[in-house]
């Protein structure tokens, strides 16, 4: 756990927002195990935004530079964060890539969810890369962010069924559905259950475990 006080929480989210919309729900029914404060957008017309307003959660628009896949100066990225007193990051289908300071300062202190059952298909279209390849089973991830793409120690996963009468969409659609259940559960167990890292392992639950 990290304090004795509530954690409070930013999400970066570069698109429509559903998985934020998840984590504020669970947020406003006492069961993140957190207090969500800003979200933080690459994108101005992003609907994550206009979600936030609606919760009455800080929306925050920091400069993002001249390259589409990355911050050009995290610096102010960083300096939002540290004004609001975050504590935890939560990645909500933020589309560009972090490295130092963010990754230096929020250390263990980053999640991401990815759409499918790392380490297999990590990237962009994750949904569709599983697709194509024909699996029977696909599902997703909550992990700790590292500088390598998609690669934290995992702290959640579940399985989704390909059904013999699936589409893509459909198959898309259930998808979203998991995420939106794993993400505020695998968040509030984070933010409230000790754990350690053995190796690339997280366990949760071991009496000597401390933050890193």
């Amino acid at each position: 756990m990290l304090s004795a006080r509530s954690a409070r929480l930013a999400v970066f989210a570069s698109g429509n927002g559903s998985n934020f919309e998840a984590l504020a729900s669970a947020a406003s029914r006492g069961e993140l195990g957190g207090d969500l404060v800003a979200v933080l957008s690459d994108n101005p017309q992003a609907f994550a935004l206009e979600r936030a307003r609606r919760h009455g959660i800080e929306a925050l628009t920091p400069p993002t530079g001249r390259f589409r896949s990355r911050l050009e100066d995290e610096t102010p990225w960083l300096d939002a964060l540290r004004e609001r007193r975050i504590d935890v990051v939560l990645l909500a289908g933020f589309m560009r890539r972090l490295h130092a300071p963010l990754l230096d300062a929020f250390a263990g202190r980053m999640l991401n969810i990815h759409p499918s059952l790392l380490p297999s298909f990590p990237g962009l279209d994750a949904i569709g890369q599983a697709w194509r390849h024909g699996v029977r089973v696909t599902g997703c991830t909550v992990h700790l962010v590292e500088d390598a793409l998609d690669a934290g120690p995992i702290v959640a996963q579940a399985t989704v069924e390909v059904l013999g009468d699936d589409t893509q969409d459909s198959l898309e659609a259930r998808m979203h559905a998991a995420e939106h259940r794993l993400y505020p559960a695998a968040v509030r167990r984070y933010l409230t259950e000790p754990f350690r890292l053995d190796g690339r392992r997280l366990v949760f639950g071991a009496a000597e475990a401390a933050r890193g």
